[in-house]
């Protein structure tokens, strides 16, 4: 110790200013060290300071959203947003720094070039304090004109090349697919296939060219299975790129031809006796005319609504995968004893059934009927319908067994029964509806009423059983 202490005193004995600085600045290091660690420490977990209040800026706009800026962290929607904007460098990106400002996240993007502009289609999370209409106008502050929005929700997150790919597998998985995926690929439309033949053999003249036809709200394209399928969607203008992801859709329909799924399932009745439940298409148009030479005149008038004679007409139409679906009941021995068809009318569904005499009343019909329900789910139908008569005890009671909430529409003897599935009465997002209101903006500025999504009001029950 002596020889540690000394050396030092004798430092401190010589009293030069030099010692007495090192020695001072050796202890202020020592001190700024100790005082940092322990700053550290202290504050290691504070929060992140407060950021500036929104709008406080110079350089930001004074707009009438004032609470909306700075609520991005809050609660937030899904939109769909189209907007036309000029070809010209500058015009996204205005429309990107409005939603910037608003605190709107761009979570996908399309272009749809047009000859003189760009329809650009957005898919944004907003705050949901953020209404539709002050988002509309900002955008058309920034250049966006003809400015349409709707509620989305978490299905419309899938990219679009995914979803064209989905779509079309199932279309090449089944040629009943078509109007369906027509339908998700465009939005809310309404898909009619109009034959070239009616029901009687006379042509309808219906027929599109080769590249089919596209005027602004209607697209007609050449069905390959002859005929027509002709796309309406009124609230919003179909764009080239649109009609041409449409035309790729119809042309891989025509070069893979006729397929449906072979599936079968294979029921034991409660005789003990087994059926084989699978879909059918028109290479089953000749045991299902022998299925009808077995039927009474009063199951064909019950299920036809009409002369009795003209019954085997309509069958061609029924079993043609374009218009629908079909299952059929087999027998061990490959007799068809009842039909069940699932039909798409224009922005509704319809269900029919068929059952040979002598196999009724054996839970055959009700168990043909859930089948088409739950075809129908899945296809993402609102509802379904039958058109029956009254006096069709059979009928009412398969619809009722299926246990969903039923409306009835009558009208001189003939009965229309909706039932409206459990799919879609209950929303995919608590936060948001099944179907949300549309805000359509014209060209002029001005913004349409808003719709519910709804159909159209369903025709009365008498035209209904004459279609």
């Amino acid at each position: 110790m002596t020889d540690v202490t000394d050396p030092i005193a004798h430092v401190l004995g010589q009293r030069s200013e030099v010692t007495y600085l090192l020695i001072a600045s050796a202890v202020a290091l020592v001190a700024t060290a100790a005082f940092a660690a322990w700053w550290a420490k202290r504050h290691s977990n504070d929060p992140p300071p407060e950021p500036e209040e929104a709008g406080t800026s110079d350089t930001g706009p004074e707009t009438a959203t004032g609470s909306i800026d700075g609520a991005g962290a809050g609660e937030t929607v899904l939109w769909r947003l189209r907007t036309t904007v000029r070809d010209a460098p500058g015009s996204l990106a205005a429309l990107c720094l409005v939603l910037a400002r608003l605190r709107i996240d761009i979570l996908t993007l399309q272009t749809h070039p047009l000859t003189d502009g760009t329809v650009d289609e957005f898919l944004l999370r907003a705050p949901a304090v953020l209404p539709a209409q002050e988002l509309t106008r900002q955008i058309e502050a920034a250049g966006g004109t003809a400015t349409w929005i709707e509620r989305a929700d978490t299905h419309d997150l899938v990219d679009t090349p995914t979803r064209v790919l989905s779509l079309a597998t199932r279309t090449a998985l089944d040629a009943a697919e078509l109007p369906l995926a027509l339908r998700q690929l465009l939005g809310r439309c309404t898909i009619h296939s109009l034959p070239a033949v009616s029901i009687t053999g006379r042509p309808t003249g219906q027929s599109a060219p080769f590249e089919g036809v596209l005027e602004e709200t209607v697209m007609r394209l050449r069905d390959p299975s002859g005929g027509v399928i002709s796309v309406e969607r009124p609230y919003l203008p179909f764009t080239p790129t649109e009609f041409a992801r449409a035309r790729a859709l119809v042309e891989l329909d025509a070069r893979l031809g006729p397929r449906v799924p072979r599936s079968e399932d294979i029921l034991t009745l409660p005789e003990g006796n087994e059926i084989t439940v699978r879909r059918a298409d028109r290479s089953d148009l000749a045991t299902a005319r022998a299925m009808h030479d077995r039927c009474s005149p009063r199951t064909l008038g019950l299920r036809y609504h009409g002369p009795v004679g003209d019954a085997d007409r309509y069958l061609d139409h029924l079993l043609s995968p374009r218009f629908g679906r079909t299952l059929a009941v087999q027998t061990a021995s490959g007799k068809l004893v009842a039909l069940g068809h699932l039909l798409w009318d224009g922005d509704e569904t319809e269900v029919a059934l068929l059952v040979e005499d002598a196999w009724q009343r054996r839970g055959i019909g009700a168990e043909l009927l859930r089948r088409l329900v739950q075809l129908a789910e899945e296809a993402g139908c609102d509802s379904v319908y039958a058109v029956t008569q009254s006096r069709n005890t059979g009928m009412v009671a398969a619809m009722r067994a299926l246990e969903l909430p039923l409306d009835y529409q009558i009208e001189e003897g003939t009965l229309v029964i909706t039932a409206r599935l459990t799919s879609a009465a209950q929303p995919t997002d608590a936060t948001e509806p099944a179907t949300a209101p549309q805000l359509t903006t014209a060209p002029d500025g001005r913004t349409a009423q808003p719709t519910d999504g709804r159909p159209a009001q369903r025709s009365e029950p008498a035209e209904r059983a004459r279609r």
